[in-house]
């Protein structure tokens, strides 16, 4: 499996908006260049664990959002991806899904 730094630069880029930041902002919080900032946001430069789990902290979002581009700690997380299985389901396994679902809350806060 090999690392899609544009992809993890995307989505760097894509919390430092939602955030309202700019390169120049996230380079002062890192104590990087604003170019270094834009090499890793276009996917350039290969980026250190160490640096994108400081970004992650900067940019309030978890480092596994950034790599996978999905936020593990979040409610929603892989709701889309269940939604899409549970939707090419017939009626008796849909049944079937939910009670599964239902066991596993259930088997959960014991």
């Amino acid at each position: 499996m090999s690392v899609d730094y544009k992809l993890i630069g995307g989505r760097i880029k894509a919390a430092r908006n939602k955030l309202g930041y700019t390169q120049e902002v996230l380079a002062e919080k890192l104590e990087v260049s604003v170019g270094y900032v834009s090499q890793v946001e276009r996917g350039i430069t290969k980026i250190s664990l160490d640096l994108l789990a400081e970004i992650a902290t900067i940019l309030n979002c978890g480092l596994s959002m950034l790599i996978e581009g999905a936020n593990v700690g979040s409610e929603r997380y892989m709701s889309a991806e269940i939604s899409d299985y549970y939707s090419m389901l017939g009626v008796k396994d849909k049944r079937l899904a939910l009670e599964f679902i239902k066991l596993l809350v259930q088997n959960g806060k014991e």
